[in-house]
């Protein structure tokens, strides 16, 4: 993995981060975003994955529907935001889209996946924190506005 700070104007910070082969996406993400101590970043990638495992969060069950991708597949899209957890650490939370080799797509709430060959990310920090709370009824923790960071 790679991390360059592109930009710093302002309070808004650029980083361009490169996850290589075998490096767990998801993980190797939150690790940059707590070793950086990011608050706040909303964040966009491209590459591709070996296998992934995507969600759908069911609502009525309060989780995860995993979705396994045991395949070679294109990051279409991803995009997704970091905010501190209750806990007070960076928390990622990251949508993909997966192109598989017919062209057919699956896609989710990225939970897991292995790098292969590159994944390029940019992460761009926003100058105010944001505080994700777990939200009982829901079973799912998101940006609370009302919440100092």
């Amino acid at each position: 993995m790679k991390t360059k700070l592109v930009a710093d104007e302002a309070g808004h910070r650029i980083h361009v981060v490169i996850l290589d082969s075998g490096e767990e996406a998801f993980a190797a993400l939150t690790d940059v975003a707590r070793k950086l101590a990011i608050p706040a970043a909303s964040l966009t990638a491209i590459g591709a994955f070996e296998k992934a495992t995507v969600g759908w969060f069911d609502l009525e069950r309060k989780t995860y529907k995993k979705i396994e991708v045991r395949e070679q597949c294109e990051v279409l899209s991803a995009i997704g935001d970091v905010a501190l957890a209750d806990d007070g650490r960076p928390s990622l939370h990251i949508h993909v889209v997966l192109g598989l080799a017919d062209g057919t797509t699956r896609g989710g709430h990225l939970l897991a996946a292995t790098v292969r060959p590159t994944l390029e990310v940019v992460m761009t920090e926003t100058p105010a924190p944001l505080r994700r709370t777990k939200r009982p009824e829901l079973g799912i923790a998101l940006i609370d506005l009302g919440a100092g960071g």
